[in-house]
């Protein structure tokens, strides 16, 4: 077992490195466009695929093959970056991510059931938690140490969270540093092996508890960024700790289309006290309607 772990973080770690060198190389010739963003001296996106790589060959589930397709979708996003569909409100990389939750729910549904919605819909709060950098290396390792600990509790084998944790660790320290990004392959990869992780405990409830749980971690480490980006973007003033988890939770560009479809051109406004804190002004904010 102390093998397998000892190999996932050098294979984490070596990739992770050539991708950066080669990535920066590329991106500072401008070859390579949004896997390169031209911030803070030049920073490579998209290192995340050796996250993915690692995760695909170390975790110890009958479910890999899904990290592997979700990367891989994932990974188009990075390419393709914000170009937007001609006469539809979505961008092009956002559609290969519909495509990836899609295909995640029908392959995970003949054995998971509704599980396999949650693991799915997992890749929100982590896409959402990339924004800063460490944020969603900080969260990874912090719900695979929780999912660590239960494990050893319940005296179940500790082996997938050690190798995510290994993972997560070879890979941060320049992410940390904000040298290079992980992209969606990367954040995508973590969601995937994760939700796994969690349904390995006790299937569907364990699931839904440290779904809510990571979505609450990442509201807190973000919780300063999220209250400027709040209150000047979206004129939500005074936000409470309910909306920050509500952004984390439905945040986006998918959380906004989803709100455009239902709420159509309706402006609801939130007063009561209760419901601010729960955090209804960010869930019903409609993002289409001045």
């Amino acid at each position: 077992m102390f093998l397998s772990i000892l190999e996932a973080g050098i294979t984490s770690a070596v990739f992770t490195l050539i991708l950066t060198i080669i990535l920066y190389y590329f991106g500072r010739k401008d070859l390579i466009g949004n896997l390169f963003a031209d911030i803070r001296g030049g920073i490579p996106r998209g290192v995340g695929i050796s996250i993915l790589i690692s995760l695909f060959i170390f975790l110890r589930t009958e479910y890999n093959y899904i990290i592997l397709i979700m990367g891989i979708l994932a990974l188009f996003d990075d390419i393709i970056g914000r170009k937007r569909i001609k006469y539809l409100p979505i961008e092009l990389g956002q559609l290969f991510r519909g495509f990836g939750i899609i295909s995640v729910m029908l392959l995970a549904y003949p054995t998971m059931g509704l599980s396999s919605l949650l693991l799915a819909l997992l890749i929100q709060p982590l896409n959402i938690s990339d924004m800063q950098p460490g944020c969603t290396c900080t969260t990874v390792i912090v719900m695979a140490l929780i999912t660590l600990i239960i494990c050893l509790i319940q005296n179940m084998n500790p082996i997938n969270p050690l190798i995510i944790l290994a993972v997560c660790i070879a890979y941060s320290p320049l992410d940390y540093s904000g040298k290079i990004m992980m992209g969606e392959v990367g954040n995508h990869s973590f969601a995937m092996a994760l939700g796994l992780i969690f349904y390995s405990l006790q299937g569907f409830y364990s699931l839904l508890i440290l779904f809510l749980f990571t979505t609450l971690v990442i509201a807190f480490i973000r919780k300063n960024n999220l209250k400027i980006f709040l209150e000047n973007k979206l004129c939500i003033l005074n936000p409470s700790f309910g909306d920050y988890f509500m952004d984390v939770l439905t945040g986006g560009g998918l959380g906004d289309l989803v709100r455009k479809l239902i709420l159509r051109n309706k402006k609801i406004i939130i007063t009561n006290p209760i419901l601010k804190t729960l955090g209804l002004r960010r869930l019903l904010y409609n993002p289409y309607v001045n």
